[in-house]
């Protein structure tokens, strides 16, 4: 049997390349195609890889189970596979598994049950039962959930009308996938908007890949200005992928994109189910999916006619993942641009120092909103300087914010405070002893959920009830929280303003998503005075009926070592006080700090954004960080400091002379221990020019392979320094 028989097959596990197998007879393959496999005593789903087949004797080899009857990856998708895997120095095979993240769509379809009335009358007719008779009087066929809900029944009545025969069992048609209208509702878009949309629509309409950064203030209307760019992606007959940062914003997302087109998007996020993943994925191979919003996983959708990215909020730090195989969204959105040769969109109100130094540098096209949609002006930012208001003992408002909130809440409107800590206070400790509350897999404290009664580790998960006592000492009535979280902030406001209707916005006190967007859409419809919020408010929420926002703490970000550490403050405070006078109301908002002659808190209050980022970008470029320079983290993780600490020792001792490349450390991590893990950090950091992909790889190369409980996890382009 000769060579030309073989097939090479990678499969979505940690393999280097793909394996080679024998084409099965009768069946031609060609790249892309997903096939079974044997693999040792299992069956594998993997993927036929372009290029010949290896050496081995093809009398050696095993054959191809079957070709799945499933669409073939697209081009585009294996050249993005490669160009990830070579990038961040990731398997082909972890980087394929993102592809393949919808096991329902590689299993033969599970057909879908309806309900419709028989007409046998049931042996006993409940109030419940007469309910669903009713609605099914049409004669339709039901999905069971449908019917449910549209009765307002649970699936026992539906199963008892079953088991009666006055409902019948039937298989249903599929569902097809609603296709958007780009003529359903015309928006309503001002001069500025319209310009911008012009500009972009034409982009899209054109074809090509370009990137463009859509530069607006927060209220400016982004989201209807690139809603065009996605109509003309729909008139030009192609996909278009919309992501988000946070899937809590989806709903209210969803909801303006039904309204311009008439039907929802697919959606693409962890929140669905496995068969609604399914679903999602096989609908986009096919090119039924027209618009797909999502996280940043939906990159890794297999779109065969890719006609538009957009990025929204493409500043936002989610974008990163650090886990498996560690990337960017944004970047690789643009990369997978370039590949398919499509126009991709950054959008944002704080877009990230690296797009700004892209469009200096004329790479990106630039479309600015620099005005409010409404023609509201953007909210009158003030520094409290809490040296010379400091709150009052035992509290964490300063005298100028509570008059600030006592005024809103005189003229009826709505004021968040915002706080980025989870929790009611982030350290506990015993005043008898000292004793604190460490978490026993982190080097991090355990902070106080008061209001679950629980201290947790907001690192690993770890959790245990709180105590009424001190486990050291014994010593009763000792225990005093340190410092505030939200939770803590909303015990002062239930204190200060009993009479004010209060929710805290928190990801930690909402049980599932459902009940998050039930609380967003609370605030939205004023149900709510004041609001206590963490990060999650700065996600591009619309509450019209707020007017002022307080920042609890201004400097929390701020000193971390992180060199971004003033550009994210920035973008999140900016982000925070741009949720005030989005509307017909005149926003407010104050910065409580001790340090009120920092830059950033300086820029927010002066409100010149281009001074600081003139002022950031020099900074960067002068020490020679991105996007000017290149970094790489290396992490070195075992059972033990030692283990950890000898093996990153021996394996820098490896690294390659180069000129233009340094080897920072080993040192211990910010972070030493998460999940019972030890950690120490090398840093590499390099000239912009330096090929640090080629460099690692000759390092690897020439130094010992990890051990044992020992492991080496590498982060180009790190976001993350702790």
């Amino acid at each position: 049997m000769a060579l030309d028989d073989t097939v090479p097959v990678l499969l979505p596990l940690a393999l280097e390349a793909p394996y080679d197998y024998l084409a099965p007879p009768g069946i031609t393959l060609a790249p892309g195609d997903f096939v079974t496999v044997p693999l040792g005593t299992r069956e594998r789903i993997g993927v036929v890889w372009p290029g010949a087949g290896g050496s081995v004797d093809a009398a050696k080899l095993r054959p191809v189970m079957d070709r799945l009857d499933v669409p073939p990856l697209p081009v585009e998708s294996l050249k993005l596979v490669m160009w990830v895997t070579n990038y961040t120095l990731s398997s082909p095979g972890m980087v394929l598994r993102m592809m393949m993240s919808a096991k329902e769509a590689f299993s033969p379809p599970k057909p879908r049950l309806g309900h419709r009335l028989t007409g046998a009358e049931p042996t006993r007719l409940t109030p419940a039962r007469a309910q669903v008779l009713e609605v099914a009087a049409n004669g339709l066929l039901w999905a069971k959930r449908d019917l449910m809900e549209e009765a307002g029944v649970g699936v026992s009545v539906i199963n008892a009308l079953v088991d009666a025969g006055t409902l019948s069992v039937e298989p249903m048609p599929p569902a097809k996938q609603p296709v958007p209208d780009p003529d359903f509702s015309k928006p309503d878009l001002t001069d500025d908007q319209a310009k911008a949309a012009g500009t972009l629509a034409e982009s899209v309409s054109e074809g090509g890949f370009r990137v463009t950064l859509l530069d607006g203030v927060t209220g400016s209307g982004k989201t209807p200005v690139y809603f065009e760019a996605v109509a003309a992606a729909l008139n030009a007959g192609k996909q278009a992928l919309i992501l988000l940062p946070e899937i809590a914003l989806t709903r209210q997302f969803v909801q303006a994109f039904e309204a311009r087109f008439g039907c929802t998007p697919v959606e693409w996020h962890s929140d669905i189910t496995p068969r609604q993943r399914g679903n999602s994925w096989l609908s986009t191979a096919r090119g039924e999916a027209r618009v797909v919003v999502g996280a940043r996983s939906a990159l890794f959708l297999p779109f065969p006619d890719l006609g538009l990215i957009v990025v929204d909020e493409e500043h936002d730090a989610s974008y990163k993942q650090e886990e498996r195989v560690s990337y960017h969204a944004r970047d690789i959105a643009v990369v997978r641009g370039s590949i398919g040769k499509c126009p991709v969109i950054l959008s944002s109100a704080t877009p990230s120092v690296e797009s700004h130094v892209n469009v200096m540098q004329e790479r990106y096209g630039h479309v600015q909103l620099p005005k409010r949609f409404t023609g509201v002006s953007l909210p009158d930012i003030k520094a409290i300087d809490l040296r010379k208001s400091p709150p009052e003992k035992g509290m964490w408002l300063s005298p100028v914010l509570v008059s600030a909130v006592e005024d809103t809440l005189n003229n009826k409107q709505q004021a968040l405070l915002f706080l980025n800590r989870r929790g009611y206070a982030p350290l506990t400790l015993c005043r008898a002893c000292g004793f604190r509350f460490e978490c026993p897999q982190c080097a991090a404290w355990l902070v106080e959920h008061r209001f679950r009664g629980r201290l947790q580790c907001h690192h690993c998960g770890f959790t245990s009830k709180a105590p009424d006592a001190c486990p050291s000492c014994g010593a009763e009535d000792a225990l005093i929280p340190c410092g505030p979280g939200v939770e803590r902030i909303a015990e002062e406001v239930k204190q200060r303003f009993p009479d004010a209707r209060s929710v805290i916005l928190s990801s930690d006190l909402a049980p599932n998503l459902k009940a998050l967007r039930e609380v967003l859409d609370s605030i939205a419809q004023g149900k709510a005075d004041i609001i206590i919020g963490t990060q999650l408010v700065a996600k591009g929420h619309h509450f019209p009926q707020l007017a002022m926002v307080g920042v609890v703490d201004g400097d929390l970000g701020l000193g971390q070592g992180d060199p971004r550490a003033s550009e994210r403050t920035y973008q999140l405070l900016s982000q925070v006080t741009g949720r005030a006078g989005r509307e017909q109301i005149t926003g407010s908002g104050y910065i409580q700090t001790h340090i009120p002659e920092h830059p950033v808190i300086k820029a927010l209050v002066s409100g010149d954004r281009d001074a600081f980022l003139a002022q950031e970008i020099a900074a960067r470029e002068g020490a020679g960080y991105p996007p000017f320079g290149r970094l790489a983290a290396l992490i070195v993780s075992a059972s033990s400091i030692p283990q950890a600490m000898d093996y990153a020792r021996n394996f820098a001792k490896f690294a390659p002379k180069a000129e233009k490349i340094r080897v920072l450390g080993p040192a211990e991590a910010p972070l030493s221990v998460i999940r019972g893990r030890y950690r120490v950090r090398l840093l590499l950091k390099a000239a912009k020019e330096a090929d640090i992909q080629a460099y690692l790889r000759q390092w690897l190369s020439a130094a010992p392979s990890p051990k044992g409980s020992v492991r080496l996890m590498i982060d180009i382009d790190p976001y993350n320094f702790m």
